[in-house]
């Protein structure tokens, strides 16, 4: 699933693509806004708010002029890529492409998006108000992050990491390094781990050491099986003591960690 480094990430892509450009053609493939016609309409920048992707547009006095939002979300398979006039749109099969941007410079084509919608720029909190702080966000804030996390002392760690209402832009991947960088059950109630600003410190420079570069890693390392400390490594030696990396379902998603790292905490894994 893209963490918010990767849609971090690919609103630059966007941005140096298309950014300041004028749309000459779209093609919209949601029931939504399959007759929307963005022809005349200028991007004027590209950003992201955890998850969320957000293109922002101006109107041409002919439509009405204003500023407007294209938002998606790209959830687990969802991404953006841009290409050269002519070229073809390879790497994705054809039938998830939901969203194409002409422009003389660049196009810009939306594979599997999730949530497409355009609505006026002001309105934007409608579609992303719920979110906690972006870890990469400029307004980035660890103390509202902090306070979020613990309003629900009994939570599992992992859960409530996941929850982007409590800080956006954390995914499975650095859920599970940062909790084993910090040797922390996954199962720890919230209210349990000892050092909550110091974890959510370390999530931060994490993602922001990854900004600007699609290999993710928090190793140090960006030679391939090597990136990680535990996630996606069950059944491999823990590159701290040894021991066998566990993997397992916890909510909607899978945890790895080490448990020895990692000791158990009152709210044990299956």
């Amino acid at each position: 699933m893209p963490e918010g480094d990767t849609v971090w990430n690919t609103a630059a892509q966007l941005d140096a693509a298309i950014g300041g450009a004028d749309i000459v053609r779209t093609d919209f493939r949601v029931p939504s806004l399959a007759t929307t016609d963005l022809a005349g309409w200028r991007v004027a920048a590209s950003t992201s708010r955890g998850k969320h992707l957000l293109l922002r547009l101006r109107a041409p006095e002919r439509s009405g002029g204003g500023e407007w939002t294209l938002h998606s979300h790209l959830r687990m398979d969802g991404a953006w890529r841009t290409y050269p006039p002519g070229e073809a749109w390879r790497g994705r099969p054809a039938h998830t492409i939901r969203v194409v941007l002409h422009t003389a410079q660049a196009v810009a084509v939306g594979f599997h998006l999730h949530e497409v919608s355009l609505v006026p720029t002001g309105q934007e909190q409608r579609l992303v108000g719920h979110l906690g702080p972006d870890l990469l966000g400029p307004d980035w804030d660890a103390t509202e992050a902090v306070r979020r996390l613990s309003a629900r002392p009994e939570r599992p760690i992992a859960d409530a990491l996941l929850d982007q209402r409590n800080l956006a832009g954390i995914g499975n991947l650095y859920k599970c390094e940062v909790l084993f960088l910090r040797g922390v059950s996954p199962w720890t109630p919230t209210g349990q781990v000892a050092a909550l600003p110091d974890l959510v410190a370390l999530a931060q420079r994490l993602l922001g050491a990854n900004r600007g570069r699609w290999v993710q890693s928090t190793t140090g390392s960006l030679r391939q099986g090597g990136t990680a400390y535990v996630y996606g490594r069950r059944a491999k030696p823990c590159r701290r003591c040894g021991t066998l990396i566990r993997k397992a379902e916890q909510g909607e998603r899978v945890t790895y960690w080490c448990p020895v790292c990692q000791p158990a905490a009152p709210l044990s894994p299956p």
